[in-house]
């Protein structure tokens, strides 16, 4: 079993174009975030997945330069570019991540790669993200190599394509999705990087946290924002995209 990251990346957002390669303490987000990754114990391998679209030769540079894997392919149809992504490097089974989400913590994700290994082989996908239950900026979804083939062969619908997951989420029967919920709920955080102000948050934490220990954690930052109460109020006004997926635990192959 080969155990791999993908990290999918652009910098044509359009409410905070280039916003990947910002950077914080003189070095990329995106950097950031592969160190943070690679701290994890299950993870094998990572990939940073970009698209084709000239914007991000700007990612294909930096990944360059920093001797990072990577794979470049559709830029709308991200259900596609994993799958190529996956097939190029052995992943049998996938860890995907998103390069929106450079506070990423290693131990949330072997946390939600132990459960998925625990679980049954009818279990195909597991997920912190459905219901929110952990700070939004930490998702992480792992699925296996089957899973990700059936979904790229089978799913029709343009958002099943661009987000890659919700196709599991559509097909509890098949897939029996596993939903890791915290014991403590943090949905109302949010450390992901959309807009400016969530980028003044994120800076500010990385900042402050980096003057401390290296490799700080969910605990760590809910500690200096415990200490530092008014900066939760810099990305407070920040919308979330409306999500299709409805907040429901899945229960895994004991479901049903």
């Amino acid at each position: 079993m080969t155990k791999v990251a993908i990290i999918q990346a652009r910098m044509s957002s359009a409410r905070l174009p280039g916003k990947v390669l910002k950077e914080v303490n003189e070095k990329p987000l995106l950097l950031h975030q592969l160190e943070r990754v690679a701290r994890s114990k299950h993870v094998e391998k990572i990939v940073v997945a970009t698209s084709t679209n000239p914007a991000d030769d700007e990612i294909e540079k930096f990944a360059k330069k920093g001797n990072i894997s990577l794979f470049r392919g559709s830029e709308g149809d991200v259900l596609s570019r994993f799958e190529g992504a996956a097939q190029e490097n052995g992943a049998t089974t996938i860890i995907r991540l998103t390069a929106d989400c450079p506070l990423s913590d290693p131990e949330v994700i072997d946390h939600v790669i132990t459960k998925y290994l625990e679980q049954p082989n009818a279990c195909k996908f597991a997920t912190n993200a459905i219901p929110r239950s952990y700070p939004a900026g930490l998702e992480v979804e792992c699925f296996s190599r089957e899973a990700l083939e059936i979904a790229s062969l089978e799913a029709k619908e343009d958002y099943d394509r661009e987000h890659v997951t919700p196709f599991f989420y559509r097909n509890p029967n098949r897939f029996f999705p596993l939903s890791v919920v915290s014991t403590i709920n943090y949905s109302r955080e949010r450390w992901t990087l959309d807009e400016q102000s969530d980028f003044y948050l994120i800076k500010k934490i990385m900042e402050a946290l980096s003057q401390i220990k290296v490799d700080f954690k969910m605990a760590d930052v809910l500690n200096i924002l415990d200490a530092n109460p008014g900066w939760r109020k810099l990305n407070s006004a920040v919308q979330e995209t409306p999500r299709l997926v409805k907040e429901i635990i899945f229960k895994g192959a004991d479901s049903g």
